[in-house]
């Protein structure tokens, strides 16, 4: 994985293309390589972060 990742880190998915829509939301749980994410709409989901997840530690 890109780095250590816990529970109630942020996460947000830049969008993939020119003007895309980002996702931001908070790890909810690690599954060894997958996330548990909450994203900001209230909508969860298991994530495998790409080069296209950035994290924050900590907020």
């Amino acid at each position: 994985m890109m780095t250590q990742v816990a529970a109630g880190d942020r996460i947000r998915i830049h969008g993939r293309v020119v003007g895309g829509a980002e996702r931001s939301g908070v790890v909810l749980e690690v599954r060894g390589e997958l996330l548990v994410v909450r994203y900001d709409d209230g909508h969860e989901a298991v994530l495998s972060p790409g080069s296209d997840c950035e994290i924050r530690h900590g907020e």
